[in-house]
């Protein structure tokens, strides 16, 4: 029996955080949906309202698209040129990848992170909370995603540039569309 690439199995190991937390953040999607539902039937047939429920929806509309962009580049999902993409050879897009991974995803996940850093840390030094009554007490949960996901891109960004450098040396491929969605 061979063993993987250990490069391979890196590859895999990143793949499948990205994996596993999308999934996971998906669920928030539903959760949303119930929440919505919740308040405008509070509102429109009891006349109450929830601040605090009204914000959950917020957040994990947030936490979706925040928590979940690693997930999406795993699965190709993210916008791409494909004037310059799709007429390359497997070799020709692993070098697009690459570049594109070394030179703007890196880059720009390094600068959100940076960016970012001082606002949350100071939300958390107040442990910042809604500003309306009645609201989440939480604030500086929420605002920890804008440090999770450029440190969450720039892990799927490492299983990237890896599995774009093993299809460049020969010793891996790319995934086709059944092998993105096959997990």
């Amino acid at each position: 029996m061979s063993h993987p690439h250990p490069v391979a199995a890196l590859v895999r190991l990143l793949d499948g955080f990205s994996e596993w937390t999308g999934r996971l953040v998906s669920w928030l999607t539903l959760l949303m949906v119930v929440a919505t539902f919740v308040v405008v039937v509070m509102r429109y047939v009891f006349e109450e309202g929830n601040i605090a429920l009204q914000e959950s929806v917020i957040y994990m509309h947030s936490f979706v698209f925040l928590l979940g962009a690693a997930y999406t580049l795993k699965h190709d999902g993210h916008v791409r040129v494909d004037i310059l993409y799709r007429p390359r050879g497997e070799k020709g897009k692993a070098w697009i990848n690459l570049f594109g991974t070394l030179f703007l995803l890196l880059p720009v996940c390094g600068f959100l992170f940076w960016v970012s850093w001082e606002y949350v840390a100071t939300s958390w030094t107040l442990r910042e909370g809604s500003q309306e009554a009645g609201g989440i007490a939480y604030r500086y949960i929420l605002k920890s995603a804008l440090l999770a996901m450029p440190a969450m891109m720039v892990l799927q960004g490492i299983a990237e540039l890896l599995r774009n450098l093993l299809v460049i040396t020969g010793k891996g491929h790319l995934p086709s569309a059944e092998e993105e969605h096959a997990l």
